[in-house]
Protein backbone atom coordinates (compact mmCIF):
# COMPACT_ATOMS: atom_id res chain seq x y z
CA UNK A 1 0.00 0.00 0.00
CA UNK A 2 1.10 3.77 -1.02
CA UNK A 3 2.25 5.35 2.04
CA UNK A 4 0.41 9.16 2.07
CA UNK A 5 3.38 9.72 4.38
CA UNK A 6 5.53 10.40 1.31
CA UNK A 7 2.80 11.15 -1.38
CA UNK A 8 4.01 13.24 -3.95
CA UNK A 9 2.11 14.93 -6.98
CA UNK A 10 2.36 17.87 -9.36
CA UNK A 11 0.00 20.78 -8.57
CA UNK A 12 -0.13 23.79 -11.20
CA UNK A 13 4.03 22.50 -12.05
CA UNK A 14 5.30 22.25 -8.76
CA UNK A 15 6.20 18.98 -6.45
CA UNK A 16 5.06 18.91 -3.06
CA UNK A 17 6.37 16.27 -0.86
CA UNK A 18 4.77 15.59 2.50
CA UNK A 19 6.85 15.15 5.58
CA UNK A 20 8.32 18.12 7.47
CA UNK A 21 12.41 17.35 6.58
CA UNK A 22 11.13 16.91 2.60
CA UNK A 23 8.98 20.30 2.86
CA UNK A 24 11.68 22.17 4.89
CA UNK A 25 14.56 21.19 2.01
CA UNK A 26 11.86 22.42 -1.12
CA UNK A 27 11.34 25.71 0.65
CA UNK A 28 15.09 26.46 1.28
CA UNK A 29 16.18 25.53 -2.50
CA UNK A 30 13.44 27.48 -3.51
CA UNK A 31 14.44 30.37 -0.97
CA UNK A 32 18.23 30.24 -2.49
CA UNK A 33 16.89 30.20 -5.79
CA UNK A 34 15.16 33.20 -5.70
CA UNK A 35 12.25 31.42 -6.64
CA UNK A 36 8.93 32.39 -5.04
CA UNK A 37 7.89 29.97 -2.50
CA UNK A 38 3.96 28.76 -2.99
CA UNK A 39 1.98 26.84 -0.50
CA UNK A 40 -0.38 23.83 -1.21
CA UNK A 41 -2.95 24.36 1.51
CA UNK A 42 -3.89 28.40 2.77
CA UNK A 43 -5.09 27.81 6.19
CA UNK A 44 -8.00 30.30 6.40
CA UNK A 45 -8.92 31.50 10.21
CA UNK A 46 -11.32 33.78 11.17
CA UNK A 47 -11.56 35.35 14.51
CA UNK A 48 -13.05 37.70 16.91
CA UNK A 49 -12.02 38.42 20.33
CA UNK A 50 -10.45 35.27 20.00
CA UNK A 51 -7.56 35.75 22.67
CA UNK A 52 -8.17 32.73 24.72
CA UNK A 53 -7.91 29.87 22.46
CA UNK A 54 -6.06 31.28 19.27
CA UNK A 55 -2.77 30.86 20.29
CA UNK A 56 -3.38 26.58 20.34
CA UNK A 57 -5.45 26.94 16.86
CA UNK A 58 -1.94 28.55 15.51
CA UNK A 59 0.32 25.74 17.08
CA UNK A 60 -2.14 23.24 15.63
CA UNK A 61 -1.58 24.74 12.25
CA UNK A 62 2.28 24.85 12.24
CA UNK A 63 2.68 21.46 13.25
CA UNK A 64 1.43 20.18 10.09
CA UNK A 65 3.70 18.74 8.13
CA UNK A 66 2.67 19.89 4.39
CA UNK A 67 3.44 23.81 2.74
CA UNK A 68 1.36 26.03 3.73
CA UNK A 69 0.34 29.41 4.72
CA UNK A 70 -2.05 30.83 7.70
CA UNK A 71 -4.20 33.44 7.00
CA UNK A 72 -5.75 35.35 10.59
CA UNK A 73 -8.79 37.43 9.50
CA UNK A 74 -9.49 39.66 12.40
CA UNK A 75 -13.08 40.84 12.15
CA UNK A 76 -12.58 43.65 14.76
CA UNK A 77 -11.15 42.29 17.67
CA UNK A 78 -11.01 44.40 20.78
CA UNK A 79 -9.64 42.23 23.08
CA UNK A 80 -5.50 41.03 23.14
CA UNK A 81 -6.24 38.76 19.73
CA UNK A 82 -3.53 40.98 18.42
CA UNK A 83 -0.46 40.67 20.85
CA UNK A 84 -1.32 36.76 21.16
CA UNK A 85 -0.14 36.61 17.35
CA UNK A 86 3.07 37.89 17.73
CA UNK A 87 5.24 35.44 18.25
CA UNK A 88 3.93 34.43 14.87
CA UNK A 89 3.86 37.58 12.93
CA UNK A 90 7.46 37.66 11.59
CA UNK A 91 6.98 34.12 9.91
CA UNK A 92 7.35 34.62 5.76
CA UNK A 93 3.82 31.98 5.94
CA UNK A 94 1.58 33.91 8.51
CA UNK A 95 -0.34 36.75 7.29
CA UNK A 96 -2.77 38.88 10.02
CA UNK A 97 -5.63 41.08 8.32
CA UNK A 98 -7.82 43.44 10.58
CA UNK A 99 -11.03 43.63 8.83
CA UNK A 100 -11.94 48.10 8.74
CA UNK A 101 -15.66 46.83 9.42
CA UNK A 102 -17.07 43.56 10.82
CA UNK A 103 -17.72 41.05 8.16
CA UNK A 104 -19.05 38.22 9.92
CA UNK A 105 -17.45 34.73 9.65
CA UNK A 106 -18.83 34.64 6.53
CA UNK A 107 -17.28 37.55 4.94
CA UNK A 108 -14.00 37.29 6.45
CA UNK A 109 -13.51 33.50 5.05
CA UNK A 110 -14.51 34.64 1.98
CA UNK A 111 -11.58 37.48 2.39
CA UNK A 112 -8.89 35.22 3.21
CA UNK A 113 -10.00 33.03 0.37
CA UNK A 114 -9.28 36.16 -2.05
CA UNK A 115 -6.27 36.82 -1.10
CA UNK A 116 -4.64 32.80 -0.52
CA UNK A 117 -1.96 31.71 -2.42
CA UNK A 118 -2.23 27.60 -2.07
CA UNK A 119 -4.13 26.06 -4.48
CA UNK A 120 -5.98 24.35 -1.61
CA UNK A 121 -7.81 26.30 1.35
CA UNK A 122 -8.33 24.64 4.65
CA UNK A 123 -10.90 26.47 7.37
CA UNK A 124 -10.31 26.53 10.67
CA UNK A 125 -12.21 28.74 13.90
CA UNK A 126 -9.69 30.42 16.70
CA UNK A 127 -11.35 27.81 18.89
CA UNK A 128 -11.14 24.74 17.85
CA UNK A 129 -7.35 22.80 16.71
CA UNK A 130 -5.99 19.96 14.81
CA UNK A 131 -4.32 17.00 15.68
CA UNK A 132 -1.16 15.94 13.28
CA UNK A 133 -1.31 14.57 9.77
CA UNK A 134 -4.74 16.33 9.03
CA UNK A 135 -3.87 18.06 6.13
CA UNK A 136 -1.13 15.68 4.95
CA UNK A 137 -3.86 13.24 5.09
CA UNK A 138 -6.59 15.38 3.42
CA UNK A 139 -4.61 15.92 0.38
CA UNK A 140 -3.61 11.94 0.04
CA UNK A 141 -7.55 11.16 -0.30
CA UNK A 142 -8.47 14.07 -2.50
CA UNK A 143 -5.32 12.56 -5.06
CA UNK A 144 -7.19 9.00 -4.20
CA UNK A 145 -10.63 10.42 -4.77
CA UNK A 146 -10.35 12.92 -7.42
CA UNK A 147 -13.50 15.29 -5.54
CA UNK A 148 -12.75 18.82 -4.46
CA UNK A 149 -13.60 18.77 -0.81
CA UNK A 150 -12.73 16.46 2.00
CA UNK A 151 -13.79 16.93 5.53
CA UNK A 152 -13.11 14.94 8.84
CA UNK A 153 -14.28 13.29 12.00
CA UNK A 154 -14.50 14.92 14.73
CA UNK A 155 -14.07 15.29 18.44
CA UNK A 156 -16.56 17.61 20.82
CA UNK A 157 -14.49 19.17 23.17
CA UNK A 158 -15.77 20.95 26.54
CA UNK A 159 -14.89 24.77 26.60
CA UNK A 160 -11.90 24.12 28.99
CA UNK A 161 -10.65 21.94 26.30
CA UNK A 162 -11.00 18.67 27.61
CA UNK A 163 -12.98 15.82 25.83
CA UNK A 164 -16.86 14.81 26.18
CA UNK A 165 -16.35 11.67 25.27
CA UNK A 166 -18.54 12.30 22.16
CA UNK A 167 -16.97 11.56 18.78
CA UNK A 168 -18.89 12.70 15.52
CA UNK A 169 -17.64 10.33 12.03
CA UNK A 170 -18.04 11.24 8.88
CA UNK A 171 -18.49 8.68 5.56
CA UNK A 172 -15.63 8.26 3.25
CA UNK A 173 -17.77 9.26 0.16
CA UNK A 174 -20.88 11.68 1.04
CA UNK A 175 -22.99 12.53 -1.82
CA UNK A 176 -25.96 15.18 -2.03
CA UNK A 177 -28.79 13.39 -1.12
CA UNK A 178 -27.29 11.94 2.11
CA UNK A 179 -25.67 15.99 3.00
CA UNK A 180 -29.23 17.26 2.75
CA UNK A 181 -30.20 14.93 5.65
CA UNK A 182 -27.74 16.44 7.81
CA UNK A 183 -24.19 18.31 7.79
CA UNK A 184 -21.84 15.87 8.47
CA UNK A 185 -19.39 18.35 7.00
CA UNK A 186 -17.91 20.72 9.58
CA UNK A 187 -16.36 23.97 8.68
CA UNK A 188 -13.14 23.24 10.56
CA UNK A 189 -12.59 19.86 9.43
CA UNK A 190 -12.43 21.07 5.78
CA UNK A 191 -9.63 20.86 3.17
CA UNK A 192 -11.21 21.83 -0.43
CA UNK A 193 -9.60 23.33 -3.52
CA UNK A 194 -9.08 27.31 -4.15
CA UNK A 195 -11.15 28.04 -7.43
CA UNK A 196 -14.11 25.79 -5.97
CA UNK A 197 -14.10 27.93 -2.47
CA UNK A 198 -13.94 30.71 -4.88
CA UNK A 199 -16.75 30.08 -7.20
CA UNK A 200 -19.35 29.41 -4.31
CA UNK A 201 -18.20 31.86 -1.56
CA UNK A 202 -20.24 31.61 1.68
CA UNK A 203 -22.92 33.88 2.23
CA UNK A 204 -26.15 34.22 5.03
CA UNK A 205 -24.17 34.45 7.98
CA UNK A 206 -27.92 34.94 9.20
CA UNK A 207 -28.37 30.99 8.80
CA UNK A 208 -25.46 28.27 8.36
CA UNK A 209 -23.30 29.83 5.74
CA UNK A 210 -20.52 26.73 6.14
CA UNK A 211 -23.67 24.32 5.36
CA UNK A 212 -25.50 26.44 2.29
CA UNK A 213 -21.61 26.14 0.42
CA UNK A 214 -20.96 22.44 1.08
CA UNK A 215 -24.45 22.03 -0.42
CA UNK A 216 -23.54 23.85 -3.30
CA UNK A 217 -20.66 22.02 -3.80
CA UNK A 218 -21.62 18.87 -4.16
CA UNK A 219 -24.53 19.18 -5.45
CA UNK A 220 -22.27 19.96 -9.10
CA UNK A 221 -19.26 18.51 -7.96
CA UNK A 222 -20.96 15.03 -7.06
CA UNK A 223 -19.29 13.69 -3.72
CA UNK A 224 -17.31 15.11 -0.78
CA UNK A 225 -14.35 12.71 0.64
CA UNK A 226 -14.34 11.89 4.26
CA UNK A 227 -11.63 10.47 6.57
CA UNK A 228 -13.64 8.62 9.52
CA UNK A 229 -10.42 9.95 12.27
CA UNK A 230 -10.82 12.84 14.81
CA UNK A 231 -8.43 15.05 13.20
CA UNK A 232 -10.58 18.06 14.24
CA UNK A 233 -10.77 18.86 18.26
CA UNK A 234 -14.06 20.71 18.23
CA UNK A 235 -14.91 23.18 20.62
CA UNK A 236 -18.66 23.52 22.50
CA UNK A 237 -19.44 26.74 23.24
CA UNK A 238 -22.54 27.95 24.95
CA UNK A 239 -23.12 30.88 22.77
CA UNK A 240 -22.37 28.67 19.26
CA UNK A 241 -24.99 28.46 17.13
CA UNK A 242 -25.08 24.83 17.38
CA UNK A 243 -25.35 25.27 21.03
CA UNK A 244 -28.67 27.33 20.38
CA UNK A 245 -31.26 24.85 19.73
CA UNK A 246 -33.86 26.83 18.85
CA UNK A 247 -31.82 29.37 16.72
CA UNK A 248 -29.94 26.56 15.21
CA UNK A 249 -33.46 25.08 14.10
CA UNK A 250 -34.55 28.73 12.45
CA UNK A 251 -30.94 28.80 10.50
CA UNK A 252 -31.21 25.17 9.18
CA UNK A 253 -34.82 25.25 7.53
CA UNK A 254 -33.43 28.35 6.39
CA UNK A 255 -30.59 26.73 4.86
CA UNK A 256 -32.69 24.50 2.34
CA UNK A 257 -34.93 27.57 1.15
CA UNK A 258 -31.59 29.30 0.70
CA UNK A 259 -30.42 26.23 -1.61
CA UNK A 260 -34.01 26.96 -3.94
CA UNK A 261 -36.39 24.70 -1.76
CA UNK A 262 -39.76 25.80 -1.53
CA UNK A 263 -41.39 25.44 2.60
CA UNK A 264 -42.99 22.12 2.16
CA UNK A 265 -39.66 20.23 1.14
CA UNK A 266 -37.54 22.37 3.30
CA UNK A 267 -39.66 21.19 6.27
CA UNK A 268 -38.99 17.61 4.94
CA UNK A 269 -35.17 18.29 5.04
CA UNK A 270 -35.27 19.64 8.87
CA UNK A 271 -37.18 17.17 10.33
CA UNK A 272 -34.49 14.53 9.15
CA UNK A 273 -31.86 17.13 10.08
CA UNK A 274 -33.23 17.55 13.43
CA UNK A 275 -33.46 14.23 13.99
CA UNK A 276 -30.07 13.50 13.92
CA UNK A 277 -29.25 16.55 15.59
CA UNK A 278 -31.41 15.00 18.68
CA UNK A 279 -28.27 12.10 18.21
CA UNK A 280 -25.26 14.13 17.81
CA UNK A 281 -25.59 15.94 20.91
CA UNK A 282 -28.14 14.09 22.93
Amino acid sequence: MKDKRSYKWNLQNQDYVFGVKNAEKTQQSKRASGEEIRPAVSVIMPVYNGEKYIARAVQSVYAQDVPLELIVIDDGSVDGTREVLIPWENRPDFVYIKNERNLGAAGSRNRGVSVAKGRYVAFLDADDWWEEGKLAAQLAALEMTGDVICSTGRDLMNPDGTFTGKYIPVKSRLDYHELLKHNSINCSSVLILREVALEFPMEHDDSHEDYITWLKVVRKYGHATGINKPYLKYRLSQGGKSRNKAKSAIMTYQVYRYVGYGPLRSACFFLSYALHGIWKYR
